[in-house]
């Protein structure tokens, strides 16, 4: 069975968020979702359009960029498989604050609020998980801040690449943007970026192909880049 043809029940069985619940309440999620397949570049929502629910990435990753006339365009985060996001301006029923762009082919299934509306009223834990998972993303922005604030540019991209790697001695993975706009995401100039870069490809902590970036060791590459 392909991803395509997986029940909609059965995908959110598998996402953190829905995983603890029961098959009734899966079931009446599942009815009302709606499955967006993208492509590389697919505009999901534009910044202002209507908050319509939670979107859940089953696979691929979706670029969240916000725009502003003084500063252009600024890639702002990046969603992940088992990631959801929409949920800030869901519960305050205001206008999507940024633009959700697919940057490779994904999946995202939309649950619409009025079903996570009616579930948050029957299932208490259900609105339980949801805290703690808007509580944890207020706390990893909290700590981002802080390495932003204090870190080097150095530090602050080792420690992008190692949130990545989850905890695995190694990683390979594809930047979800192009190389000036996850610059932006850091606070850092292209040209600063590209000497990050170039230096630690030289110090043999990471190899650079193209978008893709291998860490052979991600245990050196903390040991290397954490301030002392």
């Amino acid at each position: 069975m392909g991803r395509r043809d997986i029940p909609t029940t059965d995908l959110l069985a598998r996402l953190p968020l829905f995983k603890d619940l029961d098959g009734a309440a899966l079931a009446r999620l599942a009815s009302e979702s709606v499955r967006h397949r993208l492509e590389r570049g697919d505009v999901l929502f534009r910044k202002g359009d209507p908050a319509r629910g939670i979107y859940v990435v089953v696979y691929g990753d979706i670029k969240l960029v916000s725009t502003t006339p003084a500063r252009g365009s600024r890639l702002t985060g990046t969603v992940g498989p088992g990631q959801s996001f929409g949920e800030p301006v869901m519960f305050l029923e205001r206008p999507t604050l940024v633009e959700a762009q697919a940057a490779n082919d994904a999946l995202v299934l939309l649950v619409p609020k009025a079903s996570v509306f009616a579930e948050l009223d029957r299932n208490p834990k259900f609105a339980r998980q949801m805290i703690a998972g808007l509580s944890r993303r207020v706390e990893a922005l909290v700590r981002e801040l802080d390495r932003q604030a204090i870190g080097s540019g150095t530090a602050r991209f080792a420690a992008y690449l190692l949130r990545r790697a989850h905890g695995e001695p190694s990683l390979s993975w594809t930047l979800p943007a192009g190389k000036a706009e996850v610059a932006s995401q850091l606070n850092l100039s292209p040209e600063h970026f590209s000497r990050i870069l170039h230096e630690l490809a030289e110090a043999g902590l990471l190899q650079v192909q193209g978008r893709r970036i291998v860490v052979p060791d991600t245990h050196r590459l903390q040991q290397a880049t954490t301030p002392r």
